[in-house]
């Protein structure tokens, strides 16, 4: 899948696939996926099997991850390039609205 095809299907990013993809910032299985989203949210994000497992197949399926078996034959999953490109520009997004709502959060103060 194309780069421009990925941007259309992906961005913005939902947050299930952003903190997915940010939990592949080292190999990782399913649940470890899991763990790590509910820990770096502070819980406020608990994510379901089947949410995690189908959002994963599609990211697969377009070449965001990579996906392998470990020496005890779990499923470990890995961000590609074409991942690590997406998320780039998601972060970059995700700054610019950061960013301009410090700008003008004053002009909303009530």
């Amino acid at each position: 899948m194309d780069i421009e095809k990925v941007q259309k299907a992906y961005l913005p990013m939902t947050e299930t696939a952003y903190y997915i993809l940010l939990s592949l910032n080292k190999p990782r299985h399913g649940y470890g996926i899991v763990k790590h989203v509910e820990e770096i949210t502070n819980g406020r994000i608990q994510l379901g099997s089947g949410t995690v497992y189908g959002t994963l197949t599609k990211m697969q399926r377009d070449g965001i991850i990579t996906v392998y078996a470990d020496e005890q034959r779990k499923t470990v999953y890995e961000i590609s390039i074409l991942g690590k490109t997406i998320i780039n520009i998601e972060i970059k997004r995700l700054k610019e609205l950061y960013d301009n709502g410090l700008t003008y959060e004053e002009d909303f103060n009530v």
